[in-house]
């Protein structure tokens, strides 16, 4: 298949764009500069130099593709409707790119117990319910005559296959430990996310794209740990002290979005589905990437 990537230079987007052309794809993606067009290239990505805002680029490319993959902003609906306008009627693939923080709790730091699978009703916090619609969109244009599926991914670990090698939210404890020799969680630290290896996320891309069936939606986990015990392995790969910070404080350093419905709250995911598909993920452990950080 020709796979347009959206996202491309990105974390989750590079890495499946590589996993796709060892599978003997072929992917095209966009990049905003030449400089990184070039780099996209020297990985075997055909790239052109385009915004999210070109609309007439990004059409273009969609309809020269035989599948697309959104693996750039999971809460971008205007892109995503310039692209299924694109195929409508073309029964091509459209994988979206959706987050566990849909089912997250906003709870700062204390542990709540549900485990939700795909089959189970979500009750978003309010700063989540546009992208619980946009899911819902993606998942419906399947009666538009689009092969349409969601992976919503959890916490995603370990090094990146592509240009960008960082994850989002254990990069920024990690520096913040490093940087003021005091790894922390936020409140007690109980609070419990899903966690996934960005390899076997890759994997997932590229069965959903090879055997999933149209209109439907993925979690992708591969185990889970609370917040206290994964910095207390950052603390102990760099021989830091442990201790925690509140919520404001974590406001403050990264924002609402990763302080408090990220790295606060709780986001435990069943990927029922996944499993069911063949999916079989075997990376390592966070525990393990962890002790191997440099």
């Amino acid at each position: 298949m020709k796979v347009f990537v959206l996202g491309a230079t990105g974390y989750i987007g590079g890495s499946v764009a590589v996993r796709l052309m060892a599978a003997g794809h072929q992917v095209v993606g966009t990049a905003r500069t030449q400089d990184k067009a070039r780099e996209l290239e020297a990985r075997g990505i055909q790239a052109t130099v385009a915004s999210f805002d070109d609309v007439d680029v990004l059409t273009r490319l969609a309809k020269e593709a035989d599948a697309v993959i959104n693996a750039a902003s999971a809460d971008d609906r205007k892109t995503v409707e310039v692209l299924l306008a694109a195929l409508k009627g073309s029964n091509k693939h459209f994988i979206h790119t959706s987050g566990s923080s849909i089912v997250a709790t906003d709870t700062g730091g204390t542990l709540t117990t549900q485990v939700h699978d795909e089959d189970m009703p979500i009750d978003p916090v309010p700063e989540k319910v546009a992208r619980i619609a946009l899911d819902t969109l993606v998942l419906e244009a399947k009666k538009d005559g689009i092969h349409t599926n969601v992976i919503c991914p959890c916490l995603i670990y370990g090094k990146g296959l592509g240009l960008n090698p960082d994850s989002v939210q254990l990069p920024p404890l990690i520096k913040y430990a490093r940087e003021t020799g005091t790894a922390r969680y936020i409140g007690k630290g109980e609070n419990v996310w899903s966690n996934v290896h960005i390899e076997d996320l890759a994997d997932l891309y590229l069965m959903v794209l090879e055997r999933a069936p149209a209109g439907t939606f993925y979690f992708a986990e591969n185990g889970e740990a609370n917040f206290r015990d994964v910095v207390t392995a950052i603390g102990k790969r760099y021989s830091l002290p442990v201790g925690s910070m509140t919520v404001p404080e974590a406001e403050k350093l990264w924002g609402v979005e990763l302080g408090r419905l990220a790295l606060a709250s709780n986001s435990r995911i069943h990927a029922k589905r996944a499993r069911a598909l063949g999916w079989k993920p075997h990376r390592p452990s966070v525990f393990d990437v962890i002790a191997q950080m440099k």
